[in-house]
C-alpha cells in the first residue's frame, strides 16, 4: 500500500512538476486577463498604443449595378471618417486611401431611403466612426 502511494508521487516526478508549473502559469495569465476584463484575443492589442486620425470632407461613393444608369443624389455627399491603427501605419494613410461608400445594388426605387455608410480602409487600419453614419439617397422625380 505504501509502495503504491510512493510510486504515485515519485514516478515521473519531474514531468508532474513541469505540468503543475505550466498549469499555474496558464491560470495566472487567464486570471490577469479576466481582471482587466479584456478578451484573450485583444490582450496583445492592449500592449500596443493606437493612434486615431480624422479625415474630413471625404466624398461618398455610390455603388450600383452596371445596368443602373439612374442619376441620384446622396445627402450629405461628404462625410468625416475617424480611423485607428498602429501609429506608423496611420501616419502614412492619405485621404485618397479611405473610401466611404453606399451600396445600392438591388435597390430599384424608394423614397427617402437612408443607407448606412461602409468604409474601406488600408490593411491594418480600422475605422472607428463615420459622421454622419447614414446618408439619404434622393432619387430624381419622374416626369410624366
Amino acid at each position: 500500500m505504501i509502495d503504491s502511494l510512493r510510486n504515485l508521487v515519485v514516478k515521473d516526478f519531474w514531468l508532474k512538476l513541469f505540468s503543475l508549473a505550466l498549469a499555474v502559469l496558464v491560470w495566472k495569465f487567464v486570471n490577469e486577463a479576466v481582471k482587466k476584463q479584456l478578451p484573450p484575443a485583444r490582450a496583445t492589442e492592449a500592449l500596443q498604443p493606437l493612434q486615431r486620425q480624422t479625415f474630413l470632407r471625404l466624398p461618398v461613393v455610390v455603388m450600383s449595378s452596371a445596368s443602373d444608369v439612374r442619376s441620384l443624389r446622396v445627402d450629405p455627399s461628404e462625410v468625416a471618417v475617424t480611423i485607428q491603427g498602429d501609429p506608423d501605419l496611420v501616419e502614412k494613410v492619405l485621404a485618397r486611401d479611405i473610401h466611404p461608400m453606399v451600396d445600392l445594388t438591388g435597390v430599384e426605387s424608394a423614397r427617402d431611403l437612408g443607407k448606412r455608410i461602409d468604409v474601406a480602409t488600408p490593411p491594418g487600419i480600422t475605422y472607428v466612426r463615420v459622421d454622419p453614419p447614414e446618408v439619404e439617397i434622393i432619387f430624381p422625380t419622374r416626369q410624366p
